[in-house]
């Protein structure tokens, strides 16, 4: 019989604050809420051990991730969901940065490539997004999934985001 472990976690459940996207920049919200100003950072980050960015500017984000054996396929190796999760986050908030206020945007295509396994005590990696195209109502972005000590690149991938316009709630 397996070993059986047990993971706890805590995450906030408080996102998105759309009173603050209607009057600030994409950029701008992204920068509050890392500081902690408005909102709070995606539960998200919370389950897949991701940071707040480390690195965030317009059309450019980095963050951190370390996997885990709480993430493996049936293989042994971390599941490819993992993986194409941290590049998604990566890909939207690249284009985020790039929001007039009162814009909102989402995924409408994703395209994931692994170029190598990724294992669970392999080390921390480092998500790296780049805004490529931004137009009225759809922007591109790419992304790079690379390990922190090794260097080697373990996915990269890209999206297509249609943006809209966002209606005030509450």
């Amino acid at each position: 019989m397996a070993l059986r472990k047990t993971r706890t976690y805590e995450y906030s459940e408080v996102g998105f604050d759309s009173l603050s996207a209607m009057r600030l920049s994409g950029l701008e919200y992204m920068r509050a809420m890392v500081a902690g100003e408005i909102g709070a950072p995606p539960s998200i980050g919370d389950t897949m051990g991701m940071s707040i960015p480390k690195e965030l500017d317009y059309g450019y984000v980095t963050f951190e991730a370390e996997p885990g054996d709480f993430l493996l396929n049936p293989m042994g190796s971390v599941h490819g969901g993992f993986a194409a999760t941290l590049l998604d986050s990566a890909l939207g908030v690249a284009v985020h940065t790039s929001l007039d206020a009162g814009l909102g945007f989402t995924t409408a295509e994703l395209k994931v490539n692994y170029t190598r396994a990724i294992k669970p005590n392999g080390g921390k990696l480092q998500a790296e997004g780049r805004l490529i195209h931004r137009g009225r109502q759809m922007a591109t972005a790419e992304a790079r999934l690379t390990g922190i000590e090794d260097g080697k690149l373990y996915a990269h991938g890209s999206a297509t985001c249609f943006i809209f316009p966002l209606r005030p709630q509450g």
